[in-house]
């Protein structure tokens, strides 16, 4: 299997693996969109997820508090904090069955904290604005980026950054921020001036919904294909860092890292003809 390369993640001095593993299925199955129903996997079977994902080269792991007791578990299962590039998020809550918002200053402090003691940690190496599609409102009407800023100022988080909803947004968060998490798949290409911008300002590029939360695969009469095919969209957009996939399947953890780094190594490859 050929090599699954890390990245910078912009000018952030941290390096993570072109594939990010997403751990939803870790603490919810409530209120998501994935289109086949699934069970919350048991400690062991997490222990041998994240496992299996050090064994493929995977150093990057997204988590939030608005995904159930998912910070929680990797707090208690992860093994060797150090090994891993930790991405929480802050923002958004899940409670009784909702999504509520909450951008102030208060709660943003109050969320970090949280998550480092969830997490049983004494640092995040990157923390999103969870956004709730009010990009424009959260960075310009908000005392959220500010305090985020002074979390890092305080070495509470290593860098921090926006998982928004809107080009607009993004635009911004790019301009602002260290990082910026967006949508982007050959069905939904809003946001591809996002990671131009970002790409340009050096900045960290994550990309969500890379299989449209599932929905690209279900659809698709050769799933392999589709990861294949959405894959090489992706990593053909200069600037783009890692791609953050959430499963709980082995089989499809290992085939989205295998695709991943395949598809890499053709495209060094072809970029090395071409110099």
């Amino acid at each position: 299997m050929p090599t699954l390369p890390r990245r910078p993640l912009g000018s952030t001095g941290i390096d993570v693996s072109c594939l990010g593993l997403g751990t939803v299925k870790l603490g919810r199955s409530e209120g998501v969109k994935y289109p086949d129903k699934f069970s919350i996997p048991d400690d062991d079977a997490v222990r041998a997820l994240l496992h299996q994902a050090q064994e493929l080269g995977i150093n990057f792991i997204d988590t939030a508090p608005a995904y159930g007791n998912s910070e929680e578990r990797l707090g208690q299962l992860m093994q060797r904090r150090q090994d891993w590039v930790i991405c929480s998020k802050t923002g958004e809550e899940f409670v009784d069955g909702k999504s509520l918002f909450d951008f102030s200053a208060s709660h943003t402090r109050r969320s970090i904290e949280r998550s480092l003691k969830r997490l049983q940690t004494d640092y995040l190496d990157l923390v999103l604005v969870h956004s709730d599609g009010n990009d424009r409102q959260i960075i310009e009407h908000s005392d959220c980026f500010e305090t985020l800023m002074r979390c890092r100022e305080q070495g509470l988080i290593r860098a921090f950054g926006l998982s928004g909803k809107t080009l607009a947004g993004g635009l911004i968060a790019a301009t602002l921020c260290d990082v910026v998490m967006v949508s982007y798949n050959p069905g939904h290409t809003e946001e591809a001036a996002v990671i131009d911008h970002a790409h340009k300002l050096q900045k960290g590029v994550l990309i969500k919904k890379a299989f449209d939360s599932g929905h690209a695969l279900s659809g698709h009469h050769n799933a392999a294909d589709a990861i294949t095919e959405n894959m090489r969209f992706i990593f053909a957009r200069p600037g783009v860092t890692s791609i953050i996939a959430g499963t709980i399947n082995p089989a499809h953890l290992q085939q989205n890292a295998s695709t991943a780094a395949r598809v890499l190594s053709a495209t060094t490859a072809a970029e090395t003809r071409r110099d």
